[in-house]
C-alpha cells in the first residue's frame, strides 16, 4: 500500500510525506506521488511515532487492582499470585486492550515483559503495532523452575512471527532470577543475537537486599557477572552512583527511566538523566505495566520524566521538551535496533498526525512545547500509521468496541476471585 500525506507541518513548515510499503519513500514539499490513499495534513503536525521503552502489556486488566501499597506488597499480594489464574485467552485481550491504547496515544512501538509469550504475540500481531517482545524468565533461585523457563525460551524462538516483532530475552530481576540463569540468558541473548530487558535498582529495598545478598549493589553485581553489554536494556536504575553510571556507559548497556510507575509506587524520584546522557548511556522513556502506572500514554510519562528532572534539580533547564521528545522517539528506536524515530526517505513508516485544532496547541509558539507540556496525553492524536499501515485515522481504530467489552470481561475474573478472598 502507498499513502500520500499533504500539508502536514514538520518543523515549522509545511511538508508531504509519501510512503511506499513499509518505508517513507519521499519527504518535500508538493510531492505528486499517486498513492493508494491520500491523506490531508492541514492543521496537523506530522511526528515519529511514540517508542514505550518498558512495559508489561497485558497489565491493563490490572489497572487500578492494587493501588497505593508499596512495591513488594503490591507484587507479593495483589499481582503474582493473580497473574497465575490468568489463562492465555485472559493475556490475549488484555494485550489488545493495552494495544489499543497505545495506538489511540501513539505508540507505534513497545518492548515488552511477560509471560504467556504466544497469546502476546498472537495479540500484538492482530493489532498491527510493532513491538519487542520478552521471553519472561523468573527462577525464584530454584533448579526445576530455571529448566521450565528455559524451555519456554527455546520455544518462544522458535515461534513464527512477522518482521514487526523481535523476540528479546526478558529475565525479570536480580532478586527473582538466579546468577546462573542471567548467565544463562547472557549466553542465549549473545548465540541469538537478541536484546536482553531487565528490571534493575528500582528501589531501595533492592539495592539494600543486592548488598545483603550478593555483597554489591546491583549495578556492581551485574558487572561481577560479566553482564554488562551493548544489548543488555536496564529499565529503572534509581539507585546508581556515579562509578555505576560510568561502567553502564563503558559497556554501551541502554536506559530506560519510568516516571510514573516509579512515583506511583514510592520508590524513589531522583534519576540521573542528566549524568547518564553525559556519559553517553543512551536514555528511554517507558510507561511500566498500567498496574503500575495506570496507563500507556508515552506523552504523560514524558512530561512528567521532564517536569521531575526540573523539580529535584531545582533547574528548570533540566530535561527540556526537545531531549524529552527525542528520548520517546529516536533514542528509542536506537535503545531497540529499529530503523525509525525520524522523518526522512529509509525510515520504517511509523508516524502520527497530531490535531493542532486543539487548546493544548493554541496558540502554537512552540510545537514541541505544547506537545510535551500542554497536550500531556496522547489523545491529540488523530492518526497513526505502523509499518506504512493506518491503525487509526479520525481516532477511530478497528474493533475498540470488542476489546473494551471483552478486556472488562476479562478482568471481572480478578474481581471475583479478590471479592472471595482468593486466588
Amino acid at each position: 500500500m502507498s499513502i500520500l500525506i499533504k500539508n502536514a507541518q514538520w518543523n515549522h513548515a509545511p511538508i508531504d510525506i509519501f510512503i511506499d510499503g513499509k518505508y517513507i519513500k519521499r519527504v518535500g514539499e508538493g510531492l505528486s506521488d499517486e498513492a493508494d490513499k491520500v491523506i490531508d495534513g492541514t492543521m496537523k503536525a506530522i511526528v515519529p511515532g511514540f517508542i514505550n521503552g518498558h512495559t508489561h502489556a497485558a497489565m491493563t486488566l490490572f489497572r487500578g487492582f492494587g493501588d497505593d501499597i508499596p512495591l513488594e506488597q503490591w507484587l507479593a499480594e495483589k499481582i503474582w499470585p493473580y497473574e497465575k489464574i490468568l489463562t492465555d485467552e485472559d493475556v490475549y485481550w488484555g494485550v489488545k486492550l493495552a494495544c489499543l491504547e497505545m495506538i489511540k496515544t501513539g505508540t507505534t512501538t513497545f518492548n515488552d515483559m511477560y509471560m504467556r509469550f504466544p497469546a502476546v504475540l498472537r495479540a500484538v500481531e492482530e493489532m498491527g503495532l510493532r513491538a519487542v517482545l520478552g521471553a519472561t524468565i523468573f527462577d525464584y533461585f530454584k533448579d526445576d523452575v530455571a529448566e521450565h523457563y528455559k524451555r519456554e525460551t527455546e520455544r518462544s524462538l522458535a515461534m513464527s512471527r512477522s518482521d514487526r516483532i523481535t523476540l528479546s530475552i526478558a529475565p525479570h530481576a536480580i532478586y527473582t532470577v538466579s546468577a546462573a540463569t542471567l548467565r544463562w540468558a547472557h549466553d542465549f541473548a549473545t548465540a541469538n543475537d537478541l536484546l536482553i530487558h531487565l528490571h534493575l535498582a528500582e528501589t531501595q529495598t533492592e539495592y539494600t537486599l543486592s548488598m545483603t545478598r550478593f555483597g554489591f549493589s546491583p549495578v556492581r553485581y551485574l558487572h561481577r557477572l560479566k553482564l554488562l553489554s551493548p544489548r543488555l536494556i536496564l529499565a529503572h536504575c534509581l539507585y546508581v552512583d556515579e562509578e555505576e553510571i560510568r561502567l553502564l556507559a563503558a559497556h554501551g548497556v541502554k536506559v530506560v527511566h519510568n516516571p510514573n510507575s516509579n512515583l506511583k509506587l514510592g520508590s524513589g524520584h531522583a534519576f540521573k538523566y542528566k549524568e547518564m546522557k553525559a556519559a553517553g548511556i543512551l536514555t528511554g522513556i517507558g510507561t511500566d505495566g498500567a498496574a503500575s502506572s495506570n496507563n500507556l500514554d508515552m506523552l504523560e510519562a514524558a512530561k512528567i520524566a521532564s517536569l521531575l528532572q526540573k523539580g529535584w534539580r531545582n533547574d528548570s533547564t533540566a530535561m527540556p521538551a526537545n531531549e524529552t521528545l527525542q528520548c520517546i522517539t529516536e533514542n528509542g528506536a536506537e535503545i531497540l535496533h529499529i530503523n525509525a524515530g525520524r522523518i526522512e526517505p529509509g525510515r520504517l513508516a511509523d508516524l502520527c498526525l497530531i490535531d493542532l485544532k486543539t487548546p493544548a496547541f493554541t496558540p502554537h509558539f512552540n510545537f514541541v512545547s505544547n506537545l510535551i507540556y500542554a497536550a500531556s496525553h496522547g489523545y491529540c492524536v488523530d492518526t497513526m500509521i505502523c509499518n506504512g499501515r493506518i491503525l487509526m485515522e479520525n481516532r477511530q481504530v478497528d474493533g475498540e468496541k470488542e476489546i473494551l467489552n471483552q478486556a472488562a470481561k476479562t478482568a471481572r475474573k480478578l474481581e471475583e476471585h479478590d471479592n472471595k478472598g482468593q486466588p
